[in-house]
């Protein structure tokens, strides 16, 4: 039986600028598009600002101290309800390091951290064509059929994605 390699997954603080932005680099790799992941990246006060606010969840997985993949997420407070809902904005695994368990273990500590915050749920989204990350989600949770629509904001025309 083959030896799987061990992995850790931690949140990072605003004392973590270079792992996120290492996992920056994994996006980018994971899906192929290096020039949104790393073109203009933020400042490291930027940085360190977004990683300290406690609605911005930013995991990694490593292993032999170099990211393997990880997520990003934020908590939205509802309005009709006194509830939270995490929402998983990007979650990514180097190709090198997939059906390990590396997603899984992320959302699931994701789902920990959830559960202390007092969410309902975690969502995320899929795209059509993208069957592992479909295969697991609906492992996961339940499946929602949804349409998705980016509108622009002045001055900023949405992009294709």
């Amino acid at each position: 039986m083959p030896t799987v390699p061990a992995f850790t997954v931690q949140r990072l603080g605003p004392g973590d600028v270079e792992t996120m932005r290492a996992l920056s680099r994994v996006f980018g790799e994971a899906f192929e598009d290096p020039e949104s992941y790393g073109a203009e990246p933020p400042a490291e006060v930027y940085l360190e600002e977004l990683l300290a606010k406690d609605h911005v969840i930013a995991l990694v997985a490593t292993s032999a101290g170099e990211v393997i993949g990880g997520l990003v997420a934020y908590e939205l407070d509802k309005f009709e309800r006194q509830r939270r809902e995490i929402y998983i904005y990007d979650l990514a695994v180097l190709e090198s390091h997939r059906r390990l368990g590396v997603a899984t273990a992320l959302i699931g500590r994701l789902g920990e951290i959830g559960a202390q915050r007092g969410a309902w749920v975690v969502y995320v989204q899929a795209d059509y064509g993208d069957d592992p990350a479909i295969a697991l989600y609906e492992k996961l949770g339940v499946r929602e059929d949804v349409m998705h629509f980016d509108i622009a904001v002045k001055g900023h025309p949405p992009t294709e994605g």
